[in-house]
């Protein structure tokens, strides 16, 4: 498991109603909880542990701003196959900027940025569906 795909992983947490997740390759487990999760088990075993520790995840994320999907259909962060991203991770973006199209029916619907901002991470995968309201891009 290399760290590409641990934080994969944690974004596709992040983005969905999932309080945990655990992934095992080659012999290996990953286990990844969200803040409420964490808060919930640490209040059940308050008594012999002491106080739960924020994760630095949930600290980012307290910080940030999320772009989510207006409605559902299918994820495409290229304007077309081959093509480079509308934005990418570390990238700035102006208000109105795409960031990526949802195809629903047939139509394809550009999400544009809100406001000028840094994205700080892409939370959903091209060509993947996506519900109404899940977070697709994390602003700094």
């Amino acid at each position: 498991m290399n760290q590409e795909q641990i934080k994969t992983l944690i974004d596709a947490l992040a983005a969905s109603d999932l309080a945990q997740l655990e992934y095992s390759e080659n012999g290996s487990t990953l286990r990844l909880f969200k803040q409420a999760a964490l808060e919930s088990l640490a209040a059940d075993t308050s008594a012999t542990n002491g106080p739960p520790s924020a994760s630095p995840e949930a600290a980012a994320s307290s910080s940030s701003t999320d772009c989510l999907a207006p409605l559902y259909g299918v994820l495409h962060l290229q304007p077309s196959p081959g093509e480079p991203s509308f934005v990418q991770a570390g990238q700035s973006v102006a208000a109105g900027q795409t960031l990526c199209v949802i195809e629903a029916m047939k139509v394809f619907n550009e999400v544009r940025a809100e406001r000028d901002g840094t994205v700080a991470a892409v939370l959903a995968v091209s060509g993947q569906e996506v519900e109404a309201g899940q977070p697709l891009f994390r602003f700094a």
